[in-house]
């Protein structure tokens, strides 16, 4: 048996996703054997995989007005270009002032991967994230949505937001072996995404790269499919899905602690009320 936790991004609304991996650790569940997600899915994950209940949360709440963090006056700035402020989000943050622990990240006996979509092919890569390291460039990669991050190359290969090619990473967990995998959505079970009205400023924006945005014009349809191919594979028996029954008004950049916080407690409860349920699905 091999253990999987996919985790969907969706910026800081993904403070939910945080919530029910806190009670997963909370409970003391041990961790899984692959873990795969998309943008911040996988940046917030990182806390989980090191064991460090409630950071997601402290970060959030203590940074979310803080303009060092996200405004618009990082995305002014040429040496950043980006609507969050990478140095300080990905150095300062980690290594100062809310420090995460490499140490048990490194620890970590499984899987970290992280998704991101390769501009030249417009298809997903799976990168495994760096244990050590600050800027952490995947995870830069993993989280830069199109128009408000810069490109960011590894390898040779420029890279955005995973999310614009495989936004639910499950079929990557069971690929890569897992039969007994935990999907966290940061979206209802009723939502269904809705055309991109950025569609014309992304062609002028990325026309060197035709197959990136072949992608993003099929991205709508994508997701809603990947969806419902999801629920399929759960009513089968096949996948457990947790998903937000509301998101609360949560935007990608919300700044209403409030609202962080309670989605926070709504999926630290859900994570709750599905224990025994994921710790028989994982033989826990």
């Amino acid at each position: 048996m091999k253990t999987g936790l996919v985790l969907e991004g969706g910026a800081l609304r993904t403070i939910f996703s945080s919530g029910v991996c806190d009670a997963l650790l909370d409970a003391g569940l041990p961790l899984p054997d692959h873990t795969v997600g998309v943008s911040a899915g996988i940046a917030y994950g990182v806390s989980y995989l090191s064991r460090q209940s409630r950071r997601n949360l402290q970060l959030v709440t203590t940074f979310a007005n803080d303009h060092r963090y996200m405004g618009l006056g990082n995305w002014l700035n040429p040496s950043n270009r980006c609507y969050f402020g990478l140095a300080f989000s990905y150095e300062t943050i980690p290594d100062q002032l809310l420090p995460f622990d490499y140490d048990a990240f490194e620890a970590y006996p499984g899987t970290a991967e992280a998704v991101v979509t390769n501009l030249n092919t417009g298809r997903a890569d799976y990168l495994p994230v760096p244990r050590r390291g600050s800027p952490n460039t995947v995870l830069e990669a993993t989280c830069a949505i199109p128009l408000m991050f810069p490109v960011f190359h590894i390898n040779g290969q420029p890279y955005l937001d995973g999310g614009c090619a495989d936004p639910i990473p499950w079929r990557r967990a069971l690929e890569q072996g897992c039969d007994r995998t935990v999907v966290v959505l940061t979206r209802p079970r009723d939502y269904r995404k809705k055309a991109d009205r950025s569609l014309r400023v992304l062609d002028r924006t990325f026309r060197a790269y035709p197959n990136f945005l072949e992608t993003l014009h099929r991205r709508t349809e994508h997701y809603n499919r990947s969806r419902e191919e999801l629920f399929a594979r759960e009513a089968a028996g096949e996948i457990l899905v947790i998903a937000p029954e509301d998101t609360l008004g949560c935007s990608r950049t919300e700044r209403d602690i409030s609202v962080l916080r309670r989605l926070w407690q709504s999926g630290y409860f859900a994570g709750r009320g599905r224990l025994e349920e994921i710790r028989a699905w994982w033989n826990a």
